[in-house]
């Protein structure tokens, strides 16, 4: 049997493909307090990317790690939602789903906290 949202190509797939993006994007600010949190410190942090970095190699590191959050953030939650959805029952490859996602979410937290620090570091020892 075939999958009848298959069939879209070109524009028509683009159109839909993006409906879909922005549903989940809603669903994750919505329902997801996590994700929110992090949008949230993204809107903060991205307009201070080129402030803080020194060239575009700069900027776009501080931005590429706030954006890897949200990325990481948002798969962490699609893991979690469908482990939910297969079952609540307690399971072990259940929690080791859940765990690794959110082990994924913090390794993206030190690596943006630790570039941030990095940088600002950087720019304050510079100043002095």
């Amino acid at each position: 049997m075939n999958n009848p949202h298959k069939g879209r190509t070109g524009l028509d797939r683009v159109r839909h493909a993006f409906g879909y993006s922005m549903q989940g994007l809603h669903a994750a600010v919505r329902g997801e307090s996590a994700f929110r949190q992090e949008a949230l410190l993204a809107l903060i942090l991205l307009p201070l990317a080129p402030v803080l970095g020194r060239d575009w190699v700069q900027t776009t590191l501080l931005a590429g790690t706030v954006l890897l959050v949200l990325v990481v953030e948002l798969l962490n939650s699609a893991i979690e939602a469908v482990v939910d959805r297969v079952s609540f029952e307690l399971h072990d490859l259940s929690k080791k789903a859940k765990d690794y996602g959110s082990a994924a979410v913090l390794i993206s937290l030190l690596l943006c906290g630790g570039t941030w620090a990095a940088a600002l570091w950087s720019r304050l020892a510079q100043s002095t």
